[in-house]
Formats: structure tokens, sequence, C-alpha cells
């Protein structure tokens, strides 16, 4: 018997054979991933070479499956630090480096103290060390100015920024699902 999951997660994607989500990728449990078989809600597009038994069905586990009904993405993203470091695509928005997520924090471009709000269009990623140059200050105080405008961004704005940062796990079923919709260079 397989061990509780971790090893042998299945990619869920849409009816449209898109992943649901690329960051985080959308994947289940293998016994999530059995069940929707069963259940009749999801086509089976690749399997491991590991089965399961009960005293009446062997089957392999799945590695792919496909939604059999489709779920449009949200229109409006979730407002938090890590949707905003995703739409930054983890690079501080003064000096333009990258960071890893740790090393990040938000800056308030108009500060809290000076009436500025906790918003997609007032909020940037930026490393410790701008945020601490910058401080309490307005950015034409500091010359500390936004590399790109902070806005809200799309749901599929976030889903392109994410397909650029893979998780530490692909299982090689995965690699065509993922990226067979990625612009071929010439």
């Amino acid at each position: 018997m397989p061990d509780g999951g971790s090893h042998y997660p299945a990619l869920v994607l849409n009816a449209d054979f898109r992943p649901l989500s690329y960051f985080p990728l959308s994947v289940w449990s293998w016994q999530d991933a059995v069940k929707a078989v069963f259940m009749d809600r999801v086509s089976v597009l690749s399997e491991y070479d590991t089965e399961v038994r009960s005293p009446s069905v062997s089957m392999r586990l799945p590695s792919v499956i496909a939604l059999k009904e489709y779920i449009p993405a949200a229109r409006r993203p979730a407002f938090t630090r890590f949707n905003v470091f995703l739409r930054d695509r983890f690079e501080c928005q003064y000096c333009g480096g990258s960071f890893p997520t740790q090393e990040l924090t938000f800056d308030h471009v108009i500060p809290r103290s000076r009436g500025g709000r906790t918003t997609w269009e007032n909020v940037v990623t930026a490393c410790s060390c701008c945020n601490l140059k910058k401080g309490n200050r307005l950015p034409r105080e500091c010359q500390m100015f936004p590399r790109q405008p902070p806005r809200q961004p799309t749901s599929w704005e976030l889903q392109e920024n994410g397909r650029a940062f893979p998780p530490n796990y692909l299982h090689e079923s995965w690699r065509d699902y993922l990226y067979w919709d990625s612009e071929l260079e010439g």
C-alpha cells in the first residue's frame, strides 16, 4: 500500500487540460485522486507504476487527472502577501533584485502613517534592505520609485507568473501537461 500520499500526488487539470493552478501547483493526494476516479469526476491521463488493491479491484495510481467539468478561474485574486510577491515576480520593486520569500517583505508606497492603505494599488514587494532604506518616506522624498506601479493583477497574470517558478517536485508524467501551451522559441 502507498504511503500517506506525498510520494504519489496527482496533477489536477481543468477540463481544458490546463492545471487548475500553477502556483501553488494543483495536486491531490493519491487517495483523493482514486476517490474522484470512482466517482467519475475525472479522467485519468497518466498513471504511476504503483497499484492499489482491494479484494475486488486493482488499479494503478493516477499521476495526471483532468476534471470532467470545467471550473472557471476566480476573476479577482485574493490580496495576500504571497500573491503580491507573485505579481512582482519575487523581485524587489526598488532595486530589482530577486530574493527567496523569507528575504522579502512588502512596502507601502505611501506609508500607512501618512494615509497609505494596504491595497493592491499601494503595496509592492521589497527586499529588507530597500524597505529599511525607504522607511517612512514617500517615493519622491527618497528618490525610490517602484519599477512597476502597483495594481491589482488578474488571476490569469498570477497564473502566468507562477508558471515561471516550478515547484520542487515535478513527476516526469506531468511535464507535457504543465508546459504544452508555452510559446515555442524559433
